[in-house]
């Protein structure tokens, strides 16, 4: 299949950018939050948000790849930035659309236990301190997230959410990216081999080695 052929639904801090790193060095070309300018010539299209060009494939067309497609794999879709907040990995609409567009397309969800990726998600950025509770986003209205039982609660349903729509889905694979089958879980599911696997965009190095998080 040519063109995009994995998209990850896990949440930011969950692994995305290991994800990313990992394909990458297999042989695919993986999209991480932004369109690199050195995959396209496309005027206004380098340097963008994936999200956004998902969004505006899918109101354009329907096909939320339309305007990505030289991609083989995208890892971060989210965006959270100024105005722009957009979680298509979040939206039912536009999971449907992504498996309506490309019936034969493989899913992987990155997994961390959700007290992790909320601790995470506090030390990278300002992300879980004010970042999410000032966004609007599926499942965290906006104002919720200042507290982490209200974060866990979001990772939580998120996950479930995506259990609940692709069920027992073979295209689908949620991924605990700490176990030690992980690499080997991933490969059987795309059917390609991995000659790379560790931690890729972990926090600041004054945490814990223990602590740090993809």
């Amino acid at each position: 299949m040519r063109g995009v052929k994995l998209v990850n639904l896990g949440l930011p801090k969950s692994g995305t950018t290991t994800l990313a790193t990992a394909l990458e060095a297999a042989g695919w070309r993986a999209a991480d939050h932004k369109v690199r300018r050195i995959y396209t010539r496309e005027p206004g299209l380098g340097g963008t948000f994936i999200a956004r060009q998902m969004y505006l494939g899918y109101f354009a067309s329907g096909d939320p790849f339309q305007n990505i497609d030289f991609y083989d794999a995208l890892t971060e879709i989210s965006v959270l930035k100024g105005e722009a907040s957009l979680w298509p990995q979040c939206d039912y609409a536009l999971l449907k659309a992504m498996r309506l567009a490309r019936p034969k397309m493989l899913f992987v969800a990155t997994w961390r236990p959700a007290a992790d990726i909320a601790k995470s998600m506090r030390r990278w950025n300002n992300l879980g301190e004010d970042r999410l509770p000032a966004g609007t986003i599926p499942g965290l209205p906006h104002g919720f997230g200042h507290e982490d039982h209200e974060l866990i609660r979001w990772i939580e349903g998120h996950y479930a959410m995506l259990r609940d729509v692709f069920g027992d889905d073979p295209r689908y694979l949620e991924l605990p990216m700490a176990d030690k089958d992980a690499r080997d879980r991933l490969a059987a599911h795309i059917g390609r081999d991995l000659p790379w696997w560790g931690r890729a965009n972990a926090n600041p190095d004054r945490l814990p080695r223990e602590e740090k998080a993809n």
